[in-house]
């Protein structure tokens, strides 16, 4: 009994706080805040505001930014889901008393719900929690908007200050839940696709015959990587270098080895396919970079799943693409991968394109030394979506005009003008994604991405081909291929060479 009145003496005390602060809150008179806040509150009435800013850097931002923006999305909606079916209802904490709070700040429509949780309040931080534990630096950026859309649902009087601290708490842990169920998605997905398995390759299970050349400057896990390196594999040859000595590096480990190891992101594993595919050597991916597409489609999680294929001897074949110029004029590369490219031509493990995201490339690449890669993200996009001009190019022996030309090694999945999965790298096709020139690159980009694949529309086309050939490129124009950026010829071809390159990858 005397627990009892213990605890309902502590409840009692919390809800006077509780009240003490709503009314310090009702008090305060700040001028500047009487229109912005309740204009925020209703903006993110039924998550819209975080819908527009999800639409913006799906339409707008590189890869990681996409996927941030569509794990904070889901973030919200778990958050939302939860408060709705669950909170609201065992509860059901009645309203605060709008005694004190001035009639300016009050919602025109009062809300029906039960009070606790603010369901505002967990869906801002849901939102934000789920685009920070996938882009710290837009999480940043979007943190003092929810931290004021929550403020204001105490500011308007609709919610208490323990209903938007729950609220809060809710929609974090509703962004580290979907950040779970995401990498648990992406382990289901690392099998085998449609490979053909490579037969005589070495088992090498100490490393002897090994050259591993570690990018120095790619990503933060190259530490991690050279440790279970070192320890699994301890007769193998490490390198490590970056930078313009990298390419060359990768050429003379794959002259003198049975084996090419690489630890890197895409640009640098794109430098060493294409020493190893000159060399006529196995190729062994060690993920190591920012992103790692090949690697992840691959089924490679990380070091200890290319070890234990080293040590079974176990390699698949894989479809690579290639690009060949075939009029005069080439540009020099830049980056990690820039000695995957030279005048005959070069070939991508992942994704080539013209267009919108080869100048937001370029511009990234030459602002983020300065003002940081998120910051540079965001000024490459409002330069290139205010400035850009649709690429005019000829495309099969048809004049185009075009925003986006993107072109993936295998089939893509997902919707969109440039998808980031696929189920197998062994297909020999190339994904060919066209967004049609004229009106606006920011309309026509978002209706792309709510295209499917293997559509037609008026601003989308989406097919599946073999080769294609690509003539008028206009002087300086540039082209992405696994992240790296270059100048492109007068003409080129893009094919694909089915099963040129053994890549190991255990069962």
């Amino acid at each position: 009994m005397a627990d009892h009145d213990q605890a309902l003496t502590w409840r009692g005390t919390a809800a006077q706080w509780d009240r003490r602060l709503f009314d310090a809150v009702a008090r305060r008179h700040w001028p500047a805040a009487e229109r912005v806040l309740p204009a925020l509150g209703r903006a993110a009435n039924h998550g819209v505001l975080w819908g527009g800013i999800a639409a913006a850097l799906t339409a707008l931002g590189p890869p990681r930014t996409r996927r941030a923006a569509l794990r904070a999305a889901a973030s919200l909606a778990l958050a939302s889901a939860t408060v709705n079916s669950v909170g609201k209802w065992s509860v059901r904490r009645p309203r605060p008393l709008l005694e004190g709070v001035p009639l300016v700040r009050q919602p025109a429509v009062p809300p029906w719900t039960t009070s606790f949780p603010s369901g505002h309040s967990a869906s801002a931080f849901a939102f934000t929690a789920g685009l920070a534990l996938e882009s710290p630096a837009w999480g940043a950026a979007v943190a003092p908007l929810a931290a004021s859309v929550a403020f204001s649902r105490v500011y308007t009087g609709v919610h208490y200050p323990s209903d938007v601290v729950a609220g809060a708490l809710l929609g974090v842990a509703a962004g580290f839940a979907v950040r779970g169920l995401a990498r648990g998605a992406q382990q289901a997905r690392a099998v085998p696709g449609d490979e053909r398995p490579a037969a005589g390759v070495p088992a090498l299970p100490d490393g002897a015959g090994l050259t591993v050349v570690v990018n120095t400057g790619a990503g933060t896990a190259g530490a991690a990587v050279l440790g279970v390196l070192r320890d699994r594999l301890p007769k193998a040859e490490i390198v490590e270098c970056g930078g313009e000595a990298l390419a060359a590096e990768l050429s003379a480990a794959a002259a003198r080895s049975a084996v090419l190891g690489v630890c890197g992101g895409d640009g640098t594993v794109n430098a060493a396919a294409t020493a190893a595919l000159r060399a006529g050597v196995p190729l062994a991916v060690f993920p190591g970079g920012t992103l790692n597409h090949f690697a992840l489609d691959l089924g490679l999680t990380g070091p200890e799943d290319t070890c234990r294929a080293l040590a079974e001897g176990q390699a698949v074949r894989v479809a690579v693409g290639r690009f060949t110029p075939t009029g005069s004029g080439s540009g020099s590369g830049s980056g990690a991968g820039s000695g995957a490219r030279d005048e005959e031509g070069g070939y991508f493990l992942n994704t080539f394109s013209f267009g919108v995201y080869p100048e937001l490339l370029r511009h990234r690449l030459r602002w983020a030394p300065r003002i940081g890669s998120g910051p540079a993200a965001v000024a490459a996009a409002w330069r290139v979506l205010r400035a850009e001009r649709p690429v005019r190019l000829t495309l099969a022996g048809r004049p185009r005009s075009a925003w986006l030309l993107f072109a993936g090694n295998g089939t893509y999945q997902g919707t969109g003008p440039t998808p980031r999965r696929r189920d197998g790298l062994g297909e020999g096709l190339l994904d060919l994604r066209l967004v049609h020139g004229g009106g606006r690159p920011g309309p026509r980009l978002l209706a792309a991405a709510l295209a499917g694949p293997l559509t037609r529309s008026p601003a989308h086309v989406a097919i599946r081909v073999r080769r294609l050939h690509i003539a008028d490129i206009p002087p300086g124009t540039p082209f992405a291929y696994d992240g790296e950026y270059a100048r492109a010829p007068a003409a080129l071809v893009l094919d694909t060479l089915p099963d040129a390159l053994a890549v190991y990858r255990p069962r």
